[in-house]
This record gives structure tokens, sequence and C-alpha cells, in this order.
């Protein structure tokens, strides 16, 4: 037991180091984000399921193993119905990752805006004005938001209170706040669905725990009804019954939002959600164990194309020649899961070619195949080819036609501009090379004499001097068919 173990600590490459690495990571941004969702009881089915398919595979039970991938094929489609919302938010907070703002405010800031906050809601509270504050998170919230008018003003009291006076036009919106800077106001915020476990919720709170179940914001609710505070956050929506409870949750919330840097970020990530660390780098360890696990070594035969590479423009290689090589190759059984047949090839170089029959030796830097794979033997281990130069010639141009010209209408003359090409041909080749000819041209189509420019075609193993093919003016004369008086007797 000990020496398999020894066995898979040694056979550890720093790929796989990297690959558990990122998996983890991936694991453990995945377990934080669905910690605190009502989804996550949807994400722990998935995953027990997982867990099931995976336990199948590694005691190869084959019935399982079939039935639980054609569910997961399915399922595949209906996590994007699922977690469609999840899913967006998430990527969305993934992106929020690489935005760093110019100035966050300073830790004094926070303090004092959110002490603001708590005593204009305060005031609000005791005078019963309906209010219905937002303040961002680290998610965007322009998809959420609909309607309202910028502002961007520095926070105060004053304002706030302007904005909630009932004479106001915008006190029945919501106000967007953005660290100590009032962004939006008169704003109209999403509906929560799920409402059933609160009772004698007004518009306000359901539009506030709507957007608080979507991002990463909290809001805050001022009833004019009852004069209460209340404080949406997540999937919660919970009563606060002092200014001070209040100011103590907003300034939590600009600490989270805008820590203080007194150690480096990604030290404090390593220290935040340990569990939830540990559990995705034991789960990407097993991941890697049963399906990254690279053991015993396997052998297998593939056949592959040869290309003739780095050849001049000026050399013929004559036919017949090799176009298919076999090799055999042996790696670990899931290198070869992860092998795309499409990318093998022999790369015969021959930009050292000479004149005539010569021999060339494959050999294994000639075969792309990745580190992890070895090559055991290449056949055939050697090609014979006969090169020969290519020479200029100046053919003439042969203009082919086919059927016969409408009713009445016969060729008069038949021209070509320029009559002659010049062409590249090997030297071998060259006695049995006569003309070049242009693609057939349909005779019916014409009406009257007109000009066209045809494809040329060349002879097989000729080529044109030149790389973008020369063009050429077919000019089909066309005339009436002569009239005949029949002879009386």
């Amino acid at each position: 037991m000990m020496d398999n173990i020894w066995n898979v600590f040694y056979s550890l490459r720093i790929q796989d180091i990297f690959d558990i690495a990122i998996i983890s990571v991936m694991l453990s941004v995945l377990l934080v984000w669905f910690r605190d969702r009502a989804s996550r009881f949807v994400f722990v089915g998935i995953s027990l399921l997982g867990i099931v398919y995976i336990l199948a595979r590694f005691f190869q039970l084959y019935l399982t193993t079939i039935v639980l991938q054609g569910f997961f094929a399915i399922l595949l489609f209906v996590l994007v119905v699922i977690f469609q919302e999840d899913l967006r938010r998430f990527f969305e907070y993934i992106a929020s990752w690489g935005i760093m703002k110019k100035s966050a405010p300073s830790a004094t800031a926070n303090k004092g805006s959110a002490e603001i906050i708590a005593r204009t809601v305060a005031n609000l509270a005791r005078r019963k004005i309906g209010a219905l504050i937002v303040i961002q998170g680290i998610e965007p919230l322009d998809r959420h938001l609909r309607g309202g008018n910028a502002l961007d003003g520095a926070l105060s009291q004053p304002l706030l209170e302007s904005i909630f006076d009932p004479h106001s036009a915008g006190h029945d919106g919501a106000v967007l706040i953005d660290g100590n800077r009032v962004v939006r106001f008169g704003c109209h915020l999403p509906l929560s669905p799920d409402v059933g476990q609160y009772t004698n919720l007004g518009l306000r709170h359901t539009a506030a725990r709507g957007l608080s179940e979507r991002s990463d914001a909290i809001c805050i609710v001022v009833s004019e009804e009852r004069g209460t505070i209340s404080l949406a956050r997540g999937e919660h929506l919970e009563e606060i019954a002092t200014a001070a409870g209040l100011e103590t949750v907003l300034e939590s919330f600009y600490a989270q939002k805008n820590p203080a840097k007194t150690t480096h970020p990604f030290y404090r990530w390593l220290k935040e959600n340990t569990r939830e660390k540990v559990v995705a780098i034991l789960f990407a360890c097993v991941l890697w164990f049963i399906f990254g696990y690279q053991g015993a070594s396997i052998r297998r035969d593939f056949v592959i194309p040869i290309e003739y590479v780095n050849l001049s423009p000026r050399w013929f290689i004559e036919s017949p020649r090799e176009t298919k090589a076999r090799i055999i190759l042996s790696g670990p059984f899931q290198a070869f899961r992860l092998l795309d047949q499409a990318t093998l090839k022999v790369a015969l170089d021959l930009s050292q070619v000479e004149n005539g029959k010569q021999e060339i030796t494959l050999t294994r830097d000639m075969v792309n195949v990745p580190s992890n794979i070895s090559l055991v033997e290449i056949k055939p281990s050697r090609i014979r080819i006969t090169a020969s130069p290519l020479v200029s010639m100046q053919l003439p141009v042969e203009v082919v036609t086919e059927n016969v010209p409408p009713p009445g209408l016969v060729v008069q003359r038949i021209t070509v501009s320029p009559p002659f090409i010049r062409v590249l041909a090997p030297r071998t080749l060259r006695q049995n090379i006569t003309r070049i000819r242009t693609e057939p041209i349909d005779l019916r189509s014409f009406n009257g004499t007109r000009t066209i420019s045809p494809k040329l075609v060349l002879p097989a193993d000729v080529q044109f001097e030149t790389p973008r093919p020369p063009s050429v003016s077919v000019t089909v004369r066309m005339g009436r068919t002569p009239f005949r008086r029949g002879t009386q007797n």
C-alpha cells in the first residue's frame, strides 16, 4: 500500500501540480460562492451524484457509469436554466476581480459614510418618511437598475433627506451609493419572487430583497407606515432596532469591500474561507488521482501523414512518393485520452534536397508527439525520393470550348491575350508538356461578341512562376449565320 502511495508521489510532474492547483482554486471559488445561496442545495445534490459517478468509474460499475453519463449530458442544459442568474452573477464576480479602482475610500471616509447613512436613516424613520437606499458592493448593478437620474454627488445628510422628501420627484425610487458618492436617485429595482416567509411587506421591502438576492449590494429600507428600519443582504431581510446597530453593519460592509491594506491581497485570500479551500484541495487531489494519474504505460499504433516541408519552389519531388507512415507510441493511458490524433504528422524537411535519387532517414524529432508520450518506432524508417529542379518554360494558351452557339450565330474568331504563359515544370517532363488549356467556355451563353477571363488549367506537376496565377482574356467574336435562298425549277 505504502509503495503504491510513494509511486504516485514520485510520479508527480510540475504539470500535475499546476493541474491540481488550478482545479483547487476553481472548486474553492465555487464552494464559497454557493455557500450562502439557496441554490446551494441543488449544487450539493449534483455534487453527490458526481461523487457516485467517480466511485462508479473507480470500481468499474459499467451500468451506473453509463446511466450517469447520459444523465450529466442532459443535466448540462438543465443547469443553464437552474443556475442562469447564479452563473451570470458568478462570471460578473470573477470579472470584478480585475477591476481596480483608482482611489478607494480610506477607512476614515468609510466610517464617515456609514455614520452619515445611519444618522440620515434614523432621522427619516423617526419622521416616518419612506426611503430605499442601495449601497453598492463589488459587483456591477447596471443590469439590475431601471430608470433614475445620474447625480454623482458627495454623500451628505441634507442631500439624502432632500431626495426622499415627499415633495421630491424621485422620493419613490431608490438611491444608489457607491463609497462616499451618491451615484443615482429615483431608480427602480427588481422585485423578489420569494417573499412568502415575510408578512406585510411593502413594495420597497420587496424591491430591496429582490436586488440583494441578485447582487452583493445591501439595501436599507425605511417604512413610512411603521417607521422601522430594515436591512436586505443576500437572501435575508432583517429589522434593525437602532441607528448604532445599522452603523456597525455598514462599517463592516465597507471594511469587506475596501479592506485595509495591512497585508498582501494574496496572503489575505489564503487566510479566508480555510474550510472551503481544504475541501477543494482534497477533492481536486481525488479527481486528479482518478482522472489524471498517469500510471503504467501502454502502447498504441497510429497511421499518420507525411508532410514534405521547406521544399524550395524551384524543386520538384517526382511520384510515386510515400504519403503515410506508421508509428508506435508509448505512454500513460491518461495521456492518450488528451492526445489529438489529427495533430500527429511526420514533417520531412527538404531544405537540403539534392538533384536525383536520395534516401532520408525518419527520426523521432520529425514527429510532433507530446512530452509525456514517447515514440517507440517509425515504419518505414527510411524514405526514398527523387528530386529534380524545375525549369522555366513558355507555353501557348489553348482555348477550350464546349457546346454550340445559339441558333443564328456562329463563331468567327477566338483570340487570347497574352497568347503565351511562363510556367515551371520538372526537367524530366518538359518534353511532354506542350500547352496550357483554359477551363471550358460554354458557347451557349453567348448572344454576341464577348470577352471573358477564364481560369487556366495546369498540367500535373506544373506551377506558375509567380505565386499569383496570371490572368488571360479570351475574346469570342460571333457572327450571324449566312442566309441561303432555295433554287427554283
